[in-house]
């Protein structure tokens, strides 16, 4: 299994204080990050994990699922199962209509693997509920494949289910068994369509680690531990500028180019790019791999903050030579990886107004979300921390962020198409939980952005990453609440606008 030896930032010419340049820089940008790993000249040099997030925890990955689904190609071409220029309709004959139009029939995987198909989007947005890879033959195209650059998950869910299909398993287990020398968790898995297939354009649910493992293997070519597991010529060509993207890139960071599901970047290197911040970004004429996971969903250009701070804060004072060693600046660095977490909301923790609403019920008006009452509860009970910026725990096993403290537990109650529901917050603190429905995972705070008015951001912190937002403003007997959520899939329920009275 593949293992990375360690050093000194200084021992490969990077200062440690520029890696907590990195760091604090996002923090003050509001950059909500979950890990960062750094690996430069073979050596893992820096390697953090903000609380509650851990080494071992599985993250969504997103679109870096499409640089699996792209290799998996590649491992099937190496095995002679497939030529990049055939006709995908070729594998697909029983979801090939008979009327099929012709640009579809004359579409490549080569096509598909360059995000130049002959669809401007994904097909299966058109009909969830229908076959999400019948989609892509039957859904009209908008112009000739071969041609355009447009983002398409359909073209890798397509691949994906070439690859399942020719391979005869799973798509991760099929690249767990090929690239077996790099130890992928065993615990990482593939989230899959309604119809059994692979997401291989975003279901990808793995560790930070994996990340940094498969980047390794694509940064050496496919030479692992001396044995070639896939050939460097296609790892090449994939990670090589063969489509433009200027006219569709929401950011200068996705302008820079694409190749067989492969993003390139500002530095004339290459990226495996995941919604979010889910990043692999590869660096050669740096020798550096930075490997990020976060949740930038609702923050503009927030995938571009991440960029430009490895790209202001380390690369230019990268030195050719060994540093002199920095026990001071390697300590600051080692202080700031040990105790990152994910930020608590900051502002006044208390109001005047809590008192009056504590435990007040308020009846909601008809709304199309199915919200009826809710009622929030304030306890004054002291919360323990651990004293050295670990994690602690309050008394119901709820994951704490903060050194010993004095600040409030909240408990937000309300009733969702008939059933109870609760969700807890800290004021000042960030604990974690379970959120009622969708049983995902959180971690959550408050603060009062004026004396009536409660916010409340609860990050799912599970297989659907994203974050739902509460605005809460208390009137003269009755209440207000916008929801928001920045998460693809889930917690429809929460978003719009309450209205409620309290209840007598």
């Amino acid at each position: 299994m593949l293992t990375f030896k360690q050093a000194l930032p200084e021992q490969t010419g990077i200062p440690s204080r520029c890696i907590v340049n990195f760091i604090e820089r996002l923090r003050r940008q509001r950059v909500p990050m979950h890990s960062i790993l750094l690996y430069h000249r073979d050596h893992l040099i820096a390697e953090g994990y903000y609380a509650p997030y851990r080494a071992d925890t599985l993250h969504r990955m997103f679109s870096v699922s499409k640089s699996f689904t792209s290799i998996a190609i590649g491992l099937l071409a190496d095995e002679g199962k497939l030529s990049l220029d055939d006709p995908i309709v070729r594998y697909f004959p029983e979801k090939v209509p008979e009327n099929v139009h012709p640009w579809i029939s004359a579409m490549t995987i080569r096509d598909m693997l360059m995000m130049r198909t002959c669809h401007a989007s994904t097909t299966y947005k058109v009909d969830m509920k229908s076959d999400w890879v019948e989609s892509f033959f039957t859904v009209p195209p908008t112009h000739p494949s071969g041609k355009i650059f447009h983002y398409d998950t359909s073209s890798a869910h397509t691949l994906a289910a070439l690859a399942e299909r020719l391979s005869g398993m799973p798509m991760l287990d099929y690249l767990r068994k090929k690239l077996a020398l790099l130890g992928l968790s065993e615990e990482s898995y593939m989230l899959t369509d309604p119809f059994g297939v692979s997401m291989g354009g975003s279901g990808l649910v793995a560790t930070s680690m994996d990340l940094l493992k498969f980047g390794y293997f694509i940064f050496h070519e496919g030479l692992v531990e001396g044995q070639q597991l896939l050939s460097s010529s296609y790892i090449r060509e994939a990670t090589s500028h063969l489509s433009d993207t200027l006219m569709t890139s929401p950011c200068r960071s996705e302008g820079c180019g694409y190749g067989y599901q492969f993003w390139r970047n500002e530095k004339g290197g290459y990226v495996c790019y995941g919604m979010g911040g889910q990043l692999i970004i590869f660096l050669p004429d740096y020798d550096l791999i930075c490997v990020t996971t976060a949740d930038t969903q609702g923050i503009g250009g927030g995938n571009q903050l991440i960029y430009d701070a490895l790209y202001e804060e380390i690369l230019p004072f990268i030195q050719g030579n060994p540093l002199p060693e920095d026990e001071k600046g390697h300590c600051a660095l080692q202080t700031t990886l040990e105790n990152l977490q994910i930020a608590p909301l900051t502002g006044n923790i208390s109001s005047s107004m809590m008192g009056k609403v504590n435990d007040m019920v308020f009846r909601f008006a008809d709304n199309d979300m199915g919200f009826s009452d809710m009622r929030i509860h304030f306890s004054d009970e002291n919360i323990s921390g651990s004293t050295n910026g670990r994690e602690g725990r309050d008394k119901t096993g709820n994951i704490l962020q903060e050194n010993d403290c004095h600040n409030l537990l909240g408990t937000l109650e309300f009733t969702l198409h008939g059933e109870k529901c609760s969700l807890s917050f800290g004021l000042g603190e960030l604990v974690t939980g379970d959120f009622p429905v969708y049983h995902q995972r959180y971690a959550a705070s408050g603060v009062w952005t004026s004396e009536d008015t409660l916010y409340l951001r609860f990050h799912i912190i599970d297989e659907f990453v994203g974050s739902v937002h509460f605005e809460v403003c208390f009137g003269d007997g009755d209440v207000t609440v916008f929801m928001k959520k920045q998460e693809e899939s889930l917690f429809k329920e929460f978003n719009g606008h309450l209205y409620g009275i309290v209840e007598k």
